[in-house]
């Protein structure tokens, strides 16, 4: 049996891919065609709660659904979100402003995001080749197009 900190320490660890969720197929259809099905894991509960609620002005965005599918991916959110005591919610519930985020990409220079084949922090699968699998290992990764000599450089720092 697993004690609470192992349980924990091995659900932190679904942001890598290996504990990865099944997304419902509204889901993917609906969520991804905009950007990649982020894992439920990447956000505490509340954020998730948050945002559906607020899909008519979701970052700029109406990204309303009909409420069938509202309800149904708010249930399927709240069951799998990242249940950490230690996690609060990031601001603007914004998966770039999480902690684990912030942290693990802390000497990305702020131009690289705006470099056309990254966009933005939010465009996961510019580095991350498993991205739209959930999947963020550190050993799979791609150098982005437009990272100047220096910074391909320190891409394996």
């Amino acid at each position: 049996m697993l004690t609470l900190p192992l349980a924990l320490a091995c659900r932190a660890g679904e942001h890598e891919g290996t504990g990865r969720i099944a997304s419902p197929q509204a889901y993917v259809q609906e969520c991804a065609a905009c950007h990649v099905a982020y894992q439920p894991q990447m956000l505490p509960a509340a954020s998730w709660a948050r945002l559906m609620r607020s899909l008519d002005k979701h970052f700029g965005t109406d990204a309303s659904l009909d409420a069938a599918d509202v309800q149904q991916l708010s249930r399927w959110l709240q069951e799998n979100a990242d249940r950490r005591l230690t996690t609060p919610a990031p601001p603007e519930d914004r998966i770039t402003r999480t902690t684990r985020f912030e942290r693990k990409h802390r000497q990305i220079e702020p131009a690289t995001w705006r470099l056309p084949s990254v966009r933005s922090a939010s465009n996961c699968m510019a580095c991350h080749t498993g991205a739209d699998k959930g999947q963020y290992s550190e050993h799979a990764l791609r150098m982005p197009e437009g990272l100047s000599a220096r910074q391909r450089s320190a891409w394996d720092d």
